[in-house]
């Protein structure tokens, strides 16, 4: 299976996909240290590394749902594009996929999470809160099937409620989009 997570920069998205990962066995992959990795390398940063490591991400996912792996894509996800990827490649494996959209549904609690955060990745900069606000227009249209977690939950329960998700899809069970609203 593909569980494709989705949502804007400090919302918690990463949070959930290592405990889900965690929970399950499966790989993680997650593109912004991929993205760091190549900068690393030498790549310029005025290169489109970001599409690239949506690539790279892609091909990994590929060759471990092609080995029987379940994979967690952690990835903003935030247009039709990035989310159409991860459709075509499901499709192309005859894998089930879902989507997980991770928000925060007190603003002032995700701009302070954001602009707190320091996630350890060497050479990448966290995007600024106004980054983040131009990028939610990408999931105010977004109205395929996910499933929606708010981060002001516990993480415990967020988590849970993904696993269950997840395990419905898994036995084949109709999804359609689902979640706390905004």
């Amino acid at each position: 299976m593909l569980i494709a997570m989705a949502g804007l920069p400090g919302a918690g998205k990463s949070a959930v996909a290592g405990e889900v990962a965690r929970a399950l066995g499966c790989a993680l992959l997650s593109v912004d240290p991929i993205e760091a990795a190549m900068w690393r390398a030498g790549i310029a940063r005025d290169q489109p590394t970001g599409l690239a490591a949506y690539v790279v991400a892609e091909d990994l996912a590929r060759e471990q749902l092609s080995i029987g792996n379940d994979v967690v894509v952690d990835a903003v996800n935030d247009v039709e594009a990035a989310r159409g990827q991860w459709v075509s490649l499901a499709a192309e494996l005859g894998q089930p996929l879902v989507f997980i959209e991770v928000f925060c549904s007190d603003v002032d609690e995700h701009r302070r999470r954001l602009e707190g955060r320091h996630r350890g990745i060497v050479g990448f900069a966290e995007p600024t809160w106004e980054s983040v606000v131009e990028r939610r227009v990408g999931f105010e249209t977004w109205t395929d099937a996910r499933l929606r977690v708010d981060s002001m939950r516990p993480l415990e329960a967020g988590v849970a409620e993904v696993l269950k998700y997840v395990a419905r899809v898994g036995r084949g069970e109709p999804i359609a989009a689902t979640g706390n609203d905004r």
